[in-house]
């Protein structure tokens, strides 16, 4: 897993990250990865993760609900309400 022969974080789509840092995850859980090779990977995943925040609230911030009126007819949308 080096970064060389990866693609670039932010080319990755937010299933592709996701697969991605699973992937480092499980690797570093097993302890099976040399010492300077466990720091190269935590940091791509640590990129992975950013990655995905970004995605995530790039999604969340297009996600519109609909305005009703007192009838329940649509009056149109407006941002969902970030909680």
């Amino acid at each position: 897993m080096t970064t060389t022969t990866q693609p670039d974080v932010p080319a990755l789509s937010f299933e592709q990250a996701v697969e991605e840092l699973e992937r480092i995850v499980s690797a570093l859980e097993r302890g099976d990865v040399a010492l300077d090779k466990s720091i190269e990977i935590y940091e791509r995943g640590e990129a992975l993760k950013k990655h995905c925040e970004a995605l995530l609230k790039a999604a969340e911030d297009r996600i519109e609900k609909i305005r009703l009126d007192r009838a329940g007819k649509p009056q149109g949308v407006e941002p969902l309400d970030a909680e």
